[in-house]
């Protein structure tokens, strides 16, 4: 059996389908829009099966792209949940025959409220058609399933629907990067927008050195700094050089190496600063990149030494 074969038939019907309702995006679609936008409350999501489990998804991506949005399951409004859903809601239900029970047993309640119902289904006639306020239609010439009777085509093209909407009411209130963060603190984009230098420098027991240190004494506290780097400073605390592994092992190939030298014959001379502790980490981690450097010395604008960053620390925090 051609199991490759069969994957790119899948694939090809699936996009089809894409492709033959994006001719047909009309008018309803822009209404559609519009009720959300106009919205006070919540957008609520409802549909069973298949469909309920699109209708999550959806939620999930409005709530995540400055939509307040949740999923409700049909059978949970019929025991008490129904009473989340107040007069200034959208309703989103879903259901590809437009006649799943479950639904149609809450859409009389939902109407009660005077609640606007989106209906995304194949039969404007069905009974979730016939309540609806507006249809969104789900028509798939045929599903990707050999049977043509499992939900293929027809949840892809419902859940690229709702991406659809979602991507409409993102342009329309001009959500941008630092919004998408605001909801994602804690994932990529969230660190990239939001956690400073401030917030990864190292501020406490800095390895630090006087400019009349020997260069042993040096090596020694490059050690316990565990940073591979130390400062040297003056008495006010103002950088003077740095050195690093990388300047010891450079200085080894000197014929007249000497471990009893002053630190400052081997040291890196007006090392890489940056004054704005509150610069994004991820600007810092592109500056550390185009110097190829290991470390960005924190000072103020006298060159006082405030901090330390160090490359391991931002990719350790999944700074990118």
């Amino acid at each position: 059996m051609n199991y490759k074969q069969i994957a790119q038939e899948t694939l090809r019907i699936e996009a089809n389908t894409l492709l033959e309702s994006a001719k047909n995006i009309d008018d309803v679609f822009d209404k559609a829009v519009e009720i959300i936008l106009s919205c006070r409350g919540k957008l609520i999501v409802t549909g069973v099966g298949k469909s309920g489990l699109i209708g999550a998804k959806m939620a999930a991506t409005f709530a995540s792209t400055g939509t307040p949005s949740f999923f409700l399951h049909p059978t949970e409004a019929l025991h008490g949940d129904l009473g989340m859903i107040g007069k200034e809601d959208v309703v989103i239900a879903i259901s590809y025959s437009g006649e799943s029970e479950e639904l149609s047993s809450i859409l009389p309640h939902v109407k009660r409220f005077n609640t606007p119902l989106i209906g995304m289904t194949r039969d404007k006639n069905s009974t979730l058609g016939r309540y609806s306020d507006l249809v969104i239609d789900v028509v798939v010439e045929k599903e990707a399933c050999p049977l043509n009777i499992a939900p293929t085509s027809s949840t892809t093209l419902t859940l690229a629907l709702g991406d659809a909407l979602a991507v409409c009411l993102m342009k329309a209130k001009n959500f941008k990067k630092s919004d998408f963060a605001s909801f994602h603190p804690g994932g990529a984009l969230g660190k990239q927008l939001f956690v400073k230098v401030s917030d990864l420098m190292r501020t406490k027991d800095l390895p630090l050195i006087s400019a009349d240190t020997k260069l042993k004494d040096a090596i020694v506290k490059i050690s316990e700094g565990r940073l591979g780097t130390v400062l040297v400073t003056d008495e006010q605390n103002r950088l003077l050089a740095l050195v690093s592994d990388g300047d010891i092992r450079r200085a080894l190939m000197s014929e007249d190496f000497s471990l009893e030298e002053n630190v400052l014959k081997y040291a890196t001379l007006n090392p890489k600063t940056i004054e704005d502790e509150n610069i994004l980490a991820s600007e810092a981690l592109v500056l550390i990149e185009e110097m190829k450097i290991q470390l960005l010395v924190v000072t103020d604008k006298d060159k006082r030494v405030k901090g330390m960053l160090h490359i391991h620390t931002l990719i350790e925090k999944g700074i990118s």
